[in-house]
């Protein structure tokens, strides 16, 4: 059950918040437009990082752009 270590892990990467235009979902409440969040895991569709609640989300990766 990695879900239960993720806030503890080794950032994989950074990816810097975008936009919060969501479809379906409210994420203004927890993402930032222009703030860089630490990667803690990654499939092919979600980055998981932890939000501004202080907690680890799963958000889609067109909100985000990879910091270099």
């Amino acid at each position: 059950m990695i879900h239960y270590t993720w806030a503890t892990r080794p950032t994989i990467k950074k990816v810097k918040c975008v936009h919060t235009n969501a479809e379906k979902y409210m994420v203004s409440n927890v993402l930032t437009p222009g703030k860089v969040y630490e990667v803690k895991s990654e499939t092919d569709e979600f980055y998981f990082v932890i939000d501004n609640s202080g907690k680890v989300g799963g958000f889609y990766k067109d909100y985000f752009e990879e910091v270099k």
